[in-house]
């Protein structure tokens, strides 16, 4: 957004004239007459061919154009400054020794806004510029209060979109904390899923993303009963299905929406249990069909957990962790991944010891 206070100095005695005539004799005469009247930034040129680097240097309000020149008339300024303002011109009152209408009018159709006969009246000169700057004035005006409306409205719809994510992420948190009291199991996660994402090729935006959306990846948690999530033991042929019930929740929780954050946390949330064999759940999908994310964070998921204590388990020692990764690969998940993940294995484990749950330190 432009600077305010710019926006908002609607003074006319202020407003950027330009004075253009190869008549010496006129451009002074055209000075004093202004300034004496207490316009301070008048500036003016003889040379026609200027007028549009002048114009674009001062931002001219207002030009004063000579219709008769001999280098470069004043339709051609005209034609040169619609050029460069898409037709959206400065106000333009047009000096002219022609008295025939038609060369009125046709000033007038090229985008004068008005006109003045020489020689002309002092008087009569200074009202047009008057009415003219009036105007400019009423345009600048509005055209501020559009700028400020809309530099508000963008600025309410940023508060608004970070207020969503905020109550989404405290949702996502609330599902974990059912399970996990002290919910750094979405940051590890998350973390971790960026690193495989990185090592993947995926760009900085798209990482970026993937460390706000992960942590939604579970959220659908919230609709499961605390009988079956928080069950001692293995869910047995009645509570699976209930518990498998979470991604479609959380997917709809998330709902429409076409901002890339949501779009990408509601890919995550319904595609993370998918396996790379076709044998995961809610829809069975195989191999690439799985979106890249969802295949990121079931990766990154299931070694968090399974290195994790739960209500239902105690954390399983590294190895035993990594050999399952192992095992996995080609059936749970991607092997290009799994190649990927042991790789970068420090980096994750670095993630794990620094987010590490209290009572493992």
């Amino acid at each position: 957004m432009n600077n305010i206070n710019e926006i908002m100095d609607l003074n006319p005695k202020k407003a950027s004239i330009l004075i253009v005539d190869d008549e010496y004799a006129n451009v002074r005469v055209l000075e004093k007459l202004l300034t004496n009247q207490g316009y301070i930034n008048v500036i003016s040129t003889q040379d026609p061919t200027q007028t549009v680097s002048l114009y674009q240097e001062y931002k001219s309000d207002l030009i004063l154009l000579d219709l008769n020149m001999p280098t470069l008339d004043g339709y051609g300024v005209m034609e040169q400054l619609n050029q460069v303002t898409d037709n959206n011109l400065p106000a333009i009152l047009i000096l002219t020794a022609q008295h025939e209408q038609n060369f009125r009018q046709k000033a007038l159709d090229n985008g004068a806004r008005d006109y003045v006969t020489k020689p002309f009246d002092a008087c009569e000169l200074l009202s047009r510029v008057r009415n003219l700057l009036a105007v400019q004035v009423a345009q600048k005006f509005m055209r501020s209060q559009n700028e400020i409306l809309e530099y508000k409205v963008k600025e309410r719809t940023q508060e608004l979109i970070a207020t969503r994510l905020q109550i989404v992420h405290h949702l996502g948190r609330a599902a974990e904390y059912r399970d996990n009291e002290t919910g750094l199991h979405i940051i590890r996660m998350s973390k971790i899923a960026v690193v495989l994402a990185q090592a993947y090729g995926l760009n900085e935006q798209e990482c970026d993303l993937l460390l706000n959306a992960a942590p939604m990846h579970d959220i659908g948690k919230i609709g499961i009963p605390d009988r079956i999530l928080l069950k001692q033991g293995k869910l047995n042929d009645e509570e699976w299905p209930i518990m498998q019930t979470h991604a479609q929740i959380g997917a709809d929780v998330l709902g429409d929406d076409d901002s890339q954050l949501i779009v990408m946390a509601q890919q995550i949330a319904i595609s993370h249990h998918e396996k790379w064999d076709g044998t995961g759940y809610p829809k069975g999908l195989k191999g690439d069909e799985i979106p890249l994310m969802g295949r990121i964070c079931a990766l990154a998921d299931v070694f968090d957990a399974l290195s994790s204590k739960r209500p239902y388990k105690e954390a399983w020692p590294l190895d035993k962790s990594l050999s399952l990764i192992k095992q996995e690969s080609g059936k749970h998940f991607e092997p290009k991944l799994v190649a990927l993940f042991l790789q970068n294995l420090d980096e994750i484990l670095e993630i794990r010891q620094k987010f590490s749950e209290p009572e493992s330190k």
